[in-house]
Order: structure tokens, then sequence, then C-alpha cells
């Protein structure tokens, strides 16, 4: 494929995005790394911007696709302890006890789960987006999150008693 444009070009394609990225990068990396992660996730971008293909899929799911490649390199390089922010539509929130208990919850499902859990509540992707950048079906998605509440009701406790 050939180049796409100027910086400019790039910016004007990838600005409508930058808010779901920050908020999925919240949700990988502690708060004093998050914009960093997310530079790097747009250079790379930048880089590979002629490889995009939209025939295989949004732009959101192949950004969010190299931002989760980058968090992952991050945290290999740093090995710091993760403090996770709670982000609510990019403003950031003093977590209440609640809120700590639910993130050690989040933190204790599977990877996928986890994956599914942070991109449909917490960055606020509909189901097929997910989907796209989970590499699944829908279904799939549906019957993920399913499984991941009925484990926090479990940790959490039902609250419908």
């Amino acid at each position: 494929m050939t180049d796409r444009g100027t910086p400019a070009d790039f910016a004007t394609w990838v600005q409508p995005h930058l808010p779901v990225m920050t908020r999925y990068a919240a949700r990988q990396v502690a708060a004093a790394d998050r914009d960093d992660v997310v530079q790097e996730a747009l250079i790379r971008a930048w880089q590979r911007w002629s490889t995009y293909d939209g025939s295989r899929g949004t732009p959101v799911a192949w950004l969010l696709g190299i931002l989760a490649d980058r968090s992952r390199r991050h945290r290999s390089r740093s090995r710091a302890g993760l403090v996770v922010e709670l982000v609510d539509h990019g403003m950031t929130t003093a977590p209440a006890m609640h809120d700590v208990d639910l993130e050690r919850a989040v933190a204790e499902l599977s990877k996928r789960q986890r994956q599914a859990v942070d991109l449909y509540y917490f960055v606020g992707l509909d189901l097929a987006t997910v989907a796209e950048v989970m590499g699944c079906a829908p279904g799939t998605v549906k019957a993920t999150l399913h499984q991941a509440r009925a484990h926090l009701r479990d940790v959490l406790g039902d609250s419908d008693d």
C-alpha cells in the first residue's frame, strides 16, 4: 500500500479515536505512563499507517491493537506496580473503597475476560468493536462478558439479595 498522506492527514484520521485510546491506556498502565504509551502507539501507528487495510477492520480496532502492544512492551520494560486510575469518559475520579474492590476483582479475571470488561465497560466500546479488537465474534464477547460478570458477582457478592 502507498503512503497515506501528510502528518496533518494522519492527525485528522486519528483525532476521533484519541479519547478511546486514552481510556484504554488508562486501563493498561499506571496513570503516570498513560500519555507516554498513547504517544508511543501514535508513533508506531504513523510508521505503519501505510499498512492499514480498511477491509480488515476499523481504524479504532487497528489503533487499539497497536496500543495494546505498546502497553505490553511498556509494562515489561518498567516492571513497576500497576496503579489503575478509574476513568469516566476521560475524567479522572478518586477511587472509592468499592472501586478498589472492583479493581482487585477485575484483576483476578482471565486475560481475555479482563480485556472484554476493560473495552466494553471502562472504555465504552460497543460489542461489535470489542469483538473486532479481540478478534472474535460479538457472541463470543457477550459470553465472555457474561462469564466475567458471574465471576465478579462471586468475588464481590451479589447485591440483589
